[in-house]
């Protein structure tokens, strides 16, 4: 908390971390979420994928109750259209901009800093050392999960509800068997190469 602390002096008002979950995967959405806490934070935060999935399940409850959150996504076709570093970025400042009170200024995780409406520091590694961005990383990454198993519903036979969307041997047989869907990311070289050689069938 050493950082929200010292930076919300700076600024002169609340801290909001922010992280995003989904930037890898062949499929989905990336999401980002944005947390304050002007109070205690729960016990136990730390980098989702540090995590079992009961305790982020557990953990994204109590968030909810004690911080402001914001969520913010990019889709596939946005990711495909702009690039998947400047889709990360759209969805940040969309988790920013829903917040219920604006922020003084913002924590990122990582080297890079979207441009905000707010002054923003970066913090590598962040989901470790930021209680706030251990937060929002556990946000994000409950919110995609979910997201996943809602479209692995909608589109069976790719394993989403497991892989999340990940590159997994599961994932590349559903594709080699099943074909590409609109929730993949053509922009993506294993889609990409997969779209080249089916139209090269063709």
């Amino acid at each position: 908390m050493d950082q929200e602390n010292s930076l919300a002096r700076e600024a002169g008002g609340p801290v909001c971390g922010i992280d995003e979950a989904g930037r890898g995967p062949w499929a989905g959405p990336v999401v980002a979420a944005a947390v304050i806490f002007e109070g205690a934070a729960p016990s136990g935060l730390n980098d989702s994928k540090k995590l079992s999935r009961s305790a982020r399940e557990r953990l994204y409850d109590e968030i909810l109750a004690r911080g402001k959150v914001g969520i913010g996504l990019s889709d596939c076709g946005e990711i495909d259209e702009i690039n998947i570093l400047r889709a990360t970025f759209a969805a940040m400042a969309r988790a920013l901009g829903a917040l219920p009170v604006a922020p003084a200024a913002a924590l990122v995780d990582g080297n890079r800093a979207p441009p905000l409406p707010c002054p923003a520091r970066t913090l590598v590694g962040g989901d470790a050392l930021s209680a706030s961005i251990a937060a929002a990383s556990i946000i994000a990454k409950v919110t995609r999960d979910r997201l996943m198993g809602e479209l692995a519903r909608e589109c069976p036979g790719y394993g989403w509800e497991r892989n999340m969307g990940y590159g997994t041997a599961e994932h590349r047989a559903g594709l080699e068997r099943l074909g590409v869907t609109r929730h993949h990311r053509a922009s993506f070289a294993p889609i990409r190469a997969l779209l080249a050689n089916l139209t090269a069938r063709a």
